[in-house]
Order: C-alpha cells, then sequence, then structure tokens
C-alpha cells in the first residue's frame, strides 16, 4: 500500500498539456505562440501603431505661449484637464512647458478650469 502513494520522479509521466497545468515561475522562457509577431496573423494585431511625434519638435516651436488659445486647446480634454503625454506624444520638455502655459492661462480667465455643465 505505501508503494502505491509514492512515486518517484523518474517513474511519473507527464501527459497534461502545458495549457492546463500552471506553469512554475522558474520554468525559462516561454515557447512562441501559435498566432505570430507583432505584425499580424490570424490572433495578432490588426494594424501597426506608429510612434508618436512631438509636435513641438517637429515643428520647430521652442517658445509655448500662454496667449496661444488655440494651441493650447488642443492639449486640454473637454472636461478640462491636461491631455497626459502618453496620448498626445509630446515630448517631457515641451509637456513641461504646456502645463505651466496652460495654467497661466487658466489663471488669467483665457482658458477654462472645467468644462460647463
Amino acid at each position: 500500500m505505501a508503494d502505491e502513494t509514492t512515486s518517484t520522479p523518474s517513474t511519473e509521466q507527464h501527459t497534461s498539456t502545458p495549457a492546463s497545468t500552471p506553469r512554475p515561475a522558474h520554468a525559462g522562457p516561454r515557447p512562441p505562440r501559435p498566432a505570430g509577431g507583432p505584425g499580424g496573423g490570424p490572433g495578432g494585431r490588426k494594424f501597426f501603431r506608429r510612434k508618436k511625434v512631438c509636435k513641438f519638435c517637429t515643428e520647430k516651436i521652442d517658445a509655448i505661449s500662454y496667449r496661444d488659445v488655440r494651441l493650447l486647446q488642443g492639449f486640454v480634454a473637454e472636461r478640462g484637464k491636461i491631455v497626459p503625454r502618453r496620448l498626445t506624444g509630446v515630448c517631457t520638455r515641451h509637456q513641461r512647458r504646456l502645463s505651466l502655459a496652460i495654467k497661466q492661462s487658466r489663471n488669467i480667465a483665457l482658458l477654462a478650469f472645467a468644462a460647463r455643465f
């Protein structure tokens, strides 16, 4: 009876698939996915997302003025929040200058703090 309950690792047989049993964290790299890489395939991404480029760097705009309300409105959401740089694609340096210009134009009432409801 003791022989039936204990088994050694060399006599065990693994018949389960990797998808049905959880893999330990130290098992090594995962096998490649059957759908293919990020370029496409039946289960992959449908389109290639282009890397966002800073508008101010490409147009060589150095000074962001708080008086240029039309430019600043493009970086403010309709609820009044400043849109983050991961959505707009603006570089870090210009995002900081942009947020300062938006805050200045809000303080002198050129831009609204929040949307009207």
